[in-house]
């Protein structure tokens, strides 16, 4: 039969295969995440639930009630940007419900744990400043980094004076350990 005479879903069949959108956990490992982390995941799970999810509801409505949905625009993407939603929500959700809070203001260790604030110094003598955080927390462009990432497990149970090598895809890199503090993280 010719693709031209076969009915088109909405769809729904192909995003039923896409994943959740956001980082994978490794099995087995906890949910991380500081104050702030947490509150940012809250605040866009309540802007989806009482801002986006009812435009969109509306919209598609509205769409709806303008009858052939087969080749109504509005009524498709609405459709499809609901799933996209109604996915988001089911992650946030997901991830706050697993999700173990941990202050770093409140952390004392002379080693670099969850949270901390790591100062390195590579072996040209540059300086840079990372932030220890959850996997939904990460932002390159700030030094947040994933306490499960490379740069993350490298830096993990270090103190002050240690220098640690970073494996990376171009060679080792070592860094060595200048500061390490505990501080609210924004």
């Amino acid at each position: 039969m010719s693709k031209a005479f076969t009915r088109e879903g909405d769809g729904e069949e192909e995003d039923k295969e896409l994943p959740d959108t956001g980082p994978a956990i490794p099995p087995g490992t906890r949910n991380y995440m500081t104050p702030a982390g947490a509150e940012r995941l809250k605040v866009e799970l309540r802007r989806l639930l009482d801002v986006d999810r009812p435009e969109v509801v509306r919209v598609v409505t509205w769409a709806a009630s303008n009858g052939d949905r087969s080749e109504n625009a509005d009524y498709i993407y609405g459709k499809r940007r609901l799933r996209e939603i109604d996915r988001r929500i089911r992650f946030l959700t997901k991830r706050l419900e697993i999700a173990e809070i941990v202050d770093p203001s409140k952390q004392s260790s002379d080693r670099v744990q969850f949270g901390a604030t790591v100062e390195v110094q590579d072996e040209k003598g540059g300086r840079r400043t990372y932030r220890i955080v959850g996997v939904d927390e990460t932002d390159a462009r700030r030094g947040h980094i994933s306490w499960i990432s490379p740069m993350g497990r490298a830096l993990l149970r270090a103190k002050v004076g240690d220098t640690v090598t970073l494996r990376r895809p171009g060679g080792e890199e070592d860094l060595e350990i200048v500061a390490l503090r505990y501080e609210a993280i924004e």
